[in-house]
Formats: structure tokens, C-alpha cells, sequence
């Protein structure tokens, strides 16, 4: 009997902080690829940088987690988590221009 796989979740994510030109997209990026997930990520106008992960709850988890402490320059100063819809277009993990 095989275990069933772990359920899919799509979260939506805004970190604030001194999260622009520190490496932060590039390596969210490389991170949520490393974790198996689909999704995008991208700076915005506001100084803040927004996420959208999709795949395995675990996985999803990891990259949240992460997004907590960013690159070793980054200043993570707050994480706003929401429940979101996936993409349907989603394949693999890019970085977006500037929203």
C-alpha cells in the first residue's frame, strides 16, 4: 500500500523589509525551485516583495519558512501570508519585473 501524496496548497505572500537589492528574488527563487514548487516571485513598487507558491504543503511550508530570513543581506521585517488560487499557466519558478 502506498501513502497518498502530501495535499497541494497555493499561498500568496508579502514580505516587507530591506528585501530589494539584496539578492532576495534571485534567491526565493532558486529556493522554491530547490523545494519542488511552481510559482513566481517579483519586487514591488512599495519596497516590498511578492510571492506566489504553489505545490506540496511541506514544500510550501519550507519556502515560508524561509521567506522569514531571505538572503543573508536581507532584513525580513514581516511575512503577510494569505490562502490563494492557483495559476493556471504555473510551471516551475520565475522571477517577475517589478509590479
Amino acid at each position: 500500500m502506498s501513502t497518498p501524496p502530501p495535499p497541494t496548497l497555493t499561498r500568496h505572500l508579502r514580505v516587507t523589509g530591506r528585501v530589494q537589492g539584496v539578492g532576495y528574488r534571485w534567491s526565493m527563487a532558486r529556493q522554491a525551485r530547490a523545494l519542488g514548487l511552481a510559482g513566481w516571485v517579483r519586487n514591488r513598487l512599495d519596497g516590498s516583495v511578492e510571492a506566489l507558491a504553489h505545490g506540496p504543503a511541506p514544500a510550501v511550508q519550507a519556502l515560508i519558512d524561509w521567506a522569514h530570513r531571505g538572503p543573508e543581506l536581507a532584513r525580513v521585517e514581516g511575512v503577510q501570508v494569505i490562502a490563494a488560487e492557483a495559476e493556471a499557466a504555473l510551471a516551475g519558478f520565475e522571477q517577475r519585473e517589478t509590479a
